[in-house]
């Protein structure tokens, strides 16, 4: 019984550090995120990117498979991934007047944390997305994929 307690705590410490390393200013990395968000800074319950500020709820936690086809990572990812629920209007301009998903409003966003580098994909369906290669490769719901670094 003390090893199902031991390994409950280890599992929940293990979550809570990976949600604190999320936290805090990320600098845009990638072309994409230079071009199009910039610095996001991420806190418990929102996002901020630019000078505007969303709002967002963790949903679950993405096993390595799922991270694997959500960034075309290597056979087995090192760092932990989230999927977020976000409401981020169509009519929200970022950088140079871009916008993150169209004219579609944003409702997904998966984060991928590796030590010092942050991966975010925003996606736009109602319904949450399908995290395998072939959903992903083939999915009109991706609106980008964006790096950042600590």
């Amino acid at each position: 019984m003390k090893y199902h307690k031991h390994l409950a705590l280890a599992l929940a410490l293990t979550t809570t550090l990976a949600a604190q390393q999320i936290r805090g200013p990320w600098r845009a990395s990638s072309k994409n995120a230079q071009s199009i968000t910039g610095d996001v800074a991420i806190a418990v319950e929102k996002i901020q990117i630019g000078f505007a500020i969303f709002p967002i709820s963790q949903i679950r936690a993405l096993d390595p498979a799922e991270l694997k086809a959500a960034f075309d990572l290597d056979a087995n990812p090192a760092g932990e991934g989230h999927l977020y629920k976000v409401n981020i209007p169509a009519t929200q301009k970022f950088i140079r007047k871009n916008s993150l998903c169209g004219g579609e409003t944003t409702e997904w966003m998966v984060a991928y944390i590796d030590g010092r580098t942050l991966k975010l994909s925003f996606f736009s369906s109602a319904k949450p997305p399908a995290f395998t290669p072939e959903a992903i490769a083939t999915s009109t719901d991706l609106c980008g994929t964006y790096t950042y670094v600590k």
